[in-house]
């Protein structure tokens, strides 16, 4: 009798498991076919995304040195682009490694357009590196090498900013002077030679001026007043050394007038 008791009570304990299975089973149930749902649910509607909203059109704005066509092969957009997946992360980064470009904004515009802002940087001077040509922007960086012989109007640094960087960085400086005190309009070329400190030197339409380093301002004003006195007297001159304070000296072909 004793025997069949016990077998009576494992059975019991056996459909108690069993029971517990069950609620267990079901209690997963009720949260993982909701998530399998809500699965289904947004792979399908990614799906739908991908389809959706295909890249029609790509609209630049305040570009005016960079053609559409080039800003087209910086974004690195395929043909085939769909507006709501694209990355405008990844459009900013990538049009961001042009020298050209200073800041970049990227909107979309459904249902198929995207929208890019951009910030161009100013050519500032020309680079006269070695006989090629460099347009550089007021920083001093490099933004593009002149393939052909058209040359722009703007002053032109003769040096190599790689060997004398610390030169070249002063010649920005005077040419940013140069340019406050009226210079660019008044003159048809202008060259700075740029390849010691104490000693560059500036051309103005074939008149050489020794200008040095520091007070470019000063020096400049100087320059003006001494031109107009050089025109009316018609002085053939050699140079103008501006190097020395408060004191200017003027050397003419034949003689140094010192002032």
């Amino acid at each position: 009798m004793k025997s069949i008791k016990k077998f009576r009570k494992n059975k019991v304990v056996s459909k108690g498991n069993l029971s517990a299975r069950v609620v267990r089973l079901k209690q997963l149930a009720v949260i993982a076919v909701p998530l399998l749902t809500l699965l289904l649910l947004a792979s399908a509607g990614y799906a739908v995304l991908r389809t959706a909203f295909p890249l029609q059109q790509i609209r630049f704005s305040g570009n005016q040195h960079l053609t559409d066509e080039d800003l087209r092969a910086l974004t690195g957009l395929g043909a085939k682009e769909n507006l709501a997946t694209l990355s405008s992360g990844a459009v900013f980064h990538s049009m961001n490694t042009s020298p050209w470009i200073r800041s970049v904004s990227v909107r979309k515009e459904l249902p198929g357009t995207l929208h890019i802002f951009i910030k161009e940087a100013e050519p500032f001077a020309l680079l006269d590196m070695g006989g090629k040509h460099f347009i550089v922007d007021n920083k001093g960086k490099l933004l593009e090498e002149l393939k052909d012989s058209s040359i722009p109007f703007l002053p032109v640094i003769v040096g190599n900013p790689f060997e004398k960087k610390e030169v070249f960085g002063e010649a920005i400086i005077l040419v940013r002077a140069i340019k406050d005190a009226g210079l660019i309009s008044r003159k048809d070329r202008i060259e700075v030679i740029a390849h010691k400190q104490q000693e560059m030197t500036v051309n103005l339409d074939g008149m050489v001026v020794k200008v040095g380093t520091g007070d470019y301002h000063e020096k400049l004003v100087r320059l003006l007043e001494l031109e107009e006195e050089i025109k009316s007297r018609r002085i053939p001159v050699d140079y103008i050394d501006l190097r020395f304070a408060n004191r200017v000296v003027v050397k003419p072909v034949n003689e140094v007038v010192r002032r």
